[in-house]
């Protein structure tokens, strides 16, 4: 699963604007936020969807979430900002 290009992150650019809300976070390049000095989300282009890695907790393993409709979409910005919170 390859990272997402220019087009994918057009798509996604909703999800990537309420991210950019989150103080805690810097989009160090389009796509790729982080917290403190650790990589925190970024998002992936699949023939099955559009998916993000988030790391719920400092520290921990990144999370899969898939991106493909609006309820799986509305579920990732729950998790992020809660996870962007903490």
């Amino acid at each position: 699963m390859k990272h997402a290009g220019h087009a994918a992150l057009d798509a996604l650019e909703p999800l990537l604007a309420e991210m950019r809300k989150c103080a805690a976070l810097r989009e160090r390049k389009r796509g790729a936020f982080y917290r403190g000095g650790s990589a925190f989300l970024h998002f992936h282009e699949d023939p099955e969807g559009f998916f993000a890695d988030l790391k719920l907790t400092k520290g921990g393993d990144f999370t899969r979430f898939r991106l493909s409709t609006a309820d799986e979409r509305k579920r990732f910005l729950s998790a992020a900002r809660k996870a962007a919170a903490s």
